[in-house]
């Protein structure tokens, strides 16, 4: 009978056996190995010189041979032998493998608590500046210039339903004294486009691929007051793209919503910084500031304070507020001096799914998903008048505007027709039906309140005020989302698809 060598594989000139593993190794060798390594060669344990058992052969016994490898049977045994070398290296290195993969799971799972940690940290943190910032604002004490520059997160922990502050109803009222009784004496500007002018508007300009393909659809645009070339979009991508026509670039691309943005608006002041805001199906509203330092918009406010997916968003005529409606059956009032909530409503009876400020400040229309709107008194947050249509079958209110005339207000009558309202009486004065399959997505009125615009499935459709003349239709693109009029009614934006288009008078 003879010994192979478990390191080398060949016969051993002075065997001896492990106590650890029971394996035959050459005495040489296997020393070598226990004095650089102190382990086992087979089992990786623990094992020193004096726990090797020498093999001792009967004096009758031959010494083995060496092996010649000239036969083909000893080939085949030394290749069999280094075979199970191999296939033990190979075992060995996969439970290494295994266990390095381990460790990286569990430095993994520590690095996500660790984030999750730290998450909740700054939840608590904002939590405690919110706080902060309401008793300060109810002890009078201005809030800190250095929290000003950072992005507040507003939670539902703002003002409630107990009415709007003192100083911000005086504003209010101000606003709508000295805007009615302009409004009794203001005509339209001069070169202000007419009825005649509309008529020969056509398709002047186009502005492709502002928001992603997938999902794909600009939702909301809104027009710059003071510098009429740039525009904002919001999209089913979930971003917010300030445009300029004039250079064709993307001035801004704002990021921070989760599902796609409804609404969009400018906020622009003489002698403060321009603000956008976005309002979206994720429950949030933010607002970015635009820092004249690095010429950039910066996020300023993120408003979570709705439990439901917020379908309105407008600017105040005072420049100081905005308010938001949401299908949680609420809306909202917020500052945009020091970026805190002042109002909150009582839960209505219906959910919210649009909303307008009326042109004096003072009332705020509300659709709802069963016909009616409602008429709020903002300054009170009392229910002013209730507007019920004569409809066959109920219907959402998804978009309504009101008149820069101060009585009118343009909403759907029906799934497929459009009423105008004489606040004064509280009753629709006239209709206009646009068809059984045409879906009325925005309707509009122009700054001057003599001429009124309806978005569609089919396009658009632009009506005289008073007369009701339709004086064009505007179908390139096919499903409009939403619409908008220029500066001085010379131009008409509509949005369809992902593009942006551009209607005017024909160039000479």
């Amino acid at each position: 009978m003879s010994f192979f060598c478990s390191i080398s594989g060949e016969p051993p000139k002075e065997p001896v056996v492990s106590k650890q593993s029971g394996r035959v190794f050459e005495r040489s060798l296997v020393v070598k190995y226990i004095n650089e390594n102190g382990t086992d060669p087979v089992t990786g344990e623990k094992l020193e010189e004096s726990d090797l058992i020498a093999i001792k052969a009967s004096p009758e016994t031959a010494a083995p041979k060496p092996p010649t490898h000239t036969s083909i049977p000893v080939l085949l045994h030394s290749l069999q032998n280094e075979y199970d070398t191999i296939m033990l290296t190979v075992y060995n290195l996969e439970q290494k493998l295994h266990a390095t993969r381990q460790e990286l799971s569990y430095a993994l799972y520590e690095k996500d608590a660790a984030v999750r940690a730290i998450a909740r940290l700054l939840r608590e943190r904002d939590d405690a500046r919110e706080a902060l910032a309401n008793i300060q604002a109810s002890m009078g004490i201005a809030p800190s210039t250095s929290a000003s520059t950072e992005d507040v997160e507003m939670t539902e922990n703002g003002a409630g339903e107990e009415g709007l502050p003192a100083n911000i109803t005086a504003q209010i009222e101000g606003t709508h004294q000295a805007l009615s009784s302009a409004r009794k004496k203001r005509k339209p500007a001069p070169g202000y486009s007419t009825a005649a002018d509309v008529k020969t508007f056509v398709p002047t300009h186009v502005i492709p691929s502002l928001h992603s393909a997938s999902p794909a659809g600009i939702t909301s645009l809104a027009l710059s007051q003071t510098n009429p070339s740039q525009f904002l979009t919001g999209g089913n991508d979930k971003v917010v793209q300030l445009y300029d026509k004039t250079t064709d670039k993307v001035l801004a691309s704002l990021k921070g919503h989760t599902k796609k943005v409804n609404h969009v608006a400018f906020r622009e002041r003489d002698g403060d910084n321009t603000l956008l805001l976005s309002a979206g199906a994720d429950k949030i509203a933010k607002v970015w500031s635009h820092d004249s330092n690095s010429g950039e918009y910066l996020p300023k406010l993120t408003v979570r304070s709705h439990k439901g997916e917020l379908t309105g968003l407008a600017v105040h005529p005072t420049s100081t507020l905005f308010a938001l409606s949401s299908s949680d059956k609420t809306y909202s009032l917020h500052d945009l001096t020091n970026f805190s909530q002042v109002f909150r409503s009582a839960p209505s009876d219906e959910a919210f799914t649009s909303l307008a400020i009326h042109p004096d400040g003072t009332l705020l229309g509300l659709g709802t998903p069963t016909s009616t709107i409602q008429i709020y008194d903002i300054r009170s947050g009392a229910i002013a008048a209730s507007l019920t249509p004569d409809a066959s079958s109920p219907f959402t209110v998804n978009t309504l505007a009101f008149s820069e005339n101060g009585y009118h207000l343009l909403a759907p009558n029906s799934l497929s027709t459009v009423a105008v309202w004489d606040l004064r009486k509280q009753k629709a004065t006239h209709t206009i039906s646009l068809g059984d399959d045409c879906k009325i997505n925005r309707v509009i009125y122009d700054t001057s309140a003599q001429f009124l615009g309806i978005a569609t499935s089919q396009g658009a459709r632009i009506y005289a005020h008073k007369t009701w003349e339709e004086l064009l239709r505007l179908e390139e693109g096919g499903d409009m989302s939403d619409l908008a009029f220029g500066q001085l009614g010379k131009e008409i934006w509509g949005s369809t698809g992902r593009e942006v288009r551009l209607w005017s008078l024909p160039s000479a």
